[in-house]
């Protein structure tokens, strides 16, 4: 057992043998804020009181109450869910080591840091402190009224402040405040985009790794928030528009009844689009906002400055969208065969006519399935969904990250193919894309070259190719997290240029490590030639 001293009180964990190499000091569950519950229910969270004695850090804590309806696992969890963990491969180190901070993904709606999924023994083998922890989800981390009671980004602010807890704990376990990363994937990645403009957020990290997902992706941003809490309220039985008589009405609530939530406001919109996430927050007195403002003029002027940013996409993260609740197989290849609007983007739909709209699906619709039925054309209708899902905005993302020249950004596109890509397999999607000829990259594929995934009870080879692709991915975000470069030094063979607007380079993270320029440049052509013709405002 390891005692440590922190500012709220004495925490007792463990020296684990990493079964890759080494040692590494665990300290789970420590609790980083008051339990949200009562009237702390969708407030900003409460810093944790301090404890006396010694408190036992050997097991997670209770994950945020939840349904994860993308493995079919029942509801569970709790209220009381703001926990963290730190795993450290030196707590007396000469010098402060540098520290990795996940926020994990999950639509907002459900995952958690629990080592069973995100355990440490990849990374910790590089030198470097990790941090997981628990934020709250759905309705109890991301509902929004636009008043002072409910004012919406709960969740958002349960991660500012296990980051505040980061900077002032940290040090404790052998970490340097000042060489913080904070890094995520899909929802996660899309905070971590949001955290780089969120005033609440400035000066706590120092590095951020935007993966799968950022601030400019349609779906992690909710338009009209008050409306869709008012349908919600209606779902439940209650029909009064009283800010005071919905807050206490919501408040009250059974934490059973706020999941399996829809929202619906219109009938405009996408199959693959969230209800709930990050909202623009209204004043109220002095208030403390997450996040106000146009999120594109955000990006523009208020990107913390040198604050240097790694991002970049799988291969097909469009598959994920056959795995949403209301968008399987059958209902994608209806609308995208009966449905014009399928092929508009989300932030053109809301800005243009419905005529320009349909001028949008026409070319998009004939140069992803050039006149054959979508089941008949899978390749090219994953092709249109990677970019409307996630990596038109993410590219365009990159770019306004890059364009001040205070931001060195550096981008890939993952590529790794082994046993280890099993996110199809997890999703029940193998017999639908069986006929793929190769093996396919999806969504959150990237997440099992970085974390061990305990829950699977894979083997691991350390011989192995696979096992390779592993060292080579957690090598280059560690060599991130320490230094700001991936590639430092030659060791990994290639060196990897920055990404700038006039030169746009990127790493092909694949079985073997490529550098790169204009990743998916036909799509990209097409994509900023309509976006310019309909809403310019929105790219550069």
């Amino acid at each position: 057992m390891t005692r440590v001293v922190i500012s709220d009180g004495i925490v007792e964990g463990d020296l684990i043998n990493n079964e890759f190499g080494g040692k590494f000091y665990s300290f789970k569950g420590i609790p980083y804020a008051v339990s949200p519950v009562g009237d702390l229910r969708f407030k900003a969270p409460q810093p944790a009181k301090p404890w006396s004695g010694v408190l036992s850090a050997k097991q997670c804590g209770p994950v945020c109450y939840q349904r994860d309806s993308f493995v079919g696992l029942p509801p569970g969890g709790s209220e009381d869910c703001l926990y963290l963990n730190v795993y450290s491969p030196d707590i007396k180190p000469n010098s402060p080591l540098p520290v990795m901070v996940w926020i994990h993904g999950g639509a907002f709606v459900c995952g958690s840091g629990d080592s069973m999924i995100y355990g440490p023994e990849f990374l910790v083998r590089h030198g470097v402190i990790m941090v997981t922890f628990n934020y709250r989800l759905g309705a109890l981390g991301f509902l929004c009224l636009d008043t002072e009671d409910i004012p919406g980004n709960a969740g958002m602010k349960d991660q500012v402040l296990a980051l505040k807890w980061v900077q002032k704990n940290i040090k404790h376990f052998g970490g340097d405040a000042s060489k913080v990363t904070i890094f995520g994937e899909s929802a996660g990645g899309a905070c971590v985009g949001y955290h780089l403009i969120s005033p609440m957020s400035k000066g706590l990290f120092k590095r951020a790794i935007c993966q799968s997902g950022c601030s400019l992706n349609f779906w992690s941003k909710i338009e009209e928030p008050r409306q869709k809490a008012l349908v919600l309220a209606k779902q439940l039985g209650f029909y009064s528009d009283s800010d005071k008589e919905l807050s206490e009405f919501f408040k009250k609530m059974p934490v059973e009844k706020l999941i399996d939530l829809s929202m619906n406001i219109t009938l405009n919109r996408k199959l693959y689009e969230l209800h709930l996430g990050v909202v623009s927050e209204k004043q109220f007195g002095d208030n403390e906002r997450f996040l106000y403002g146009n999120v594109i003029e955000l990006l523009r002027t208020n990107i913390h400055e040198d604050v240097e940013v790694m991002s970049g996409y799988t291969e097909d993260e469009g598959i994920l969208a056959f795995a949403l609740p209301g968008s399987d197989a059958d209902v994608i290849f209806k609308h995208s065969n009966e449905i014009l609007d399928f092929f508009v983007p989300k932030q053109i739909a809301l800005e243009r006519p419905l005529r320009e709209q349909f001028e949008v699906a026409k070319k998009f619709k004939k140069h992803y399935l050039n006149g054959l039925n979508a089941s008949d054309n899978l390749n090219g209708l994953i092709k249109f969904i990677n970019m409307d899902f996630f990596v038109f905005e993410l590219l365009t993302f990159v770019k306004f990250c890059a364009r001040t020249k205070n931001n060195k950004v550096y981008l890939y596109k993952f590529t790794c193919k082994s046993e280890l890509n099993q996110t199809v397999k997890m999703l029940k999607l193998s017999d639908l894309f069986q006929d793929f000829n190769r093996t396919i990259v999806c969504h959150a594929d990237d997440l099992l070259y970085l974390f061990p995934f305990k829950v699977l009870q894979q083997k691991f080879d350390q011989n192995s190719e696979s096992f390779k692709m592993i060292n080579n991915v957690t090598t280059l975000w560690t060599n991130f997290a320490k230094h700001g470069n991936p590639t430092p030094d030659n060791k990994l063979g290639v060196q990897w240029a920055p990404y700038s607007v006039d030169h746009q380079h990127y790493l092909d993270i694949g079985n073997k490590i490529i550098n790169s320029v204009d990743p998916d440049k036909n799509d990209v052509e097409l994509w900023e030639t309509v976006f310019r013709q309909t809403v310019p405002e929105r790219i550069l």
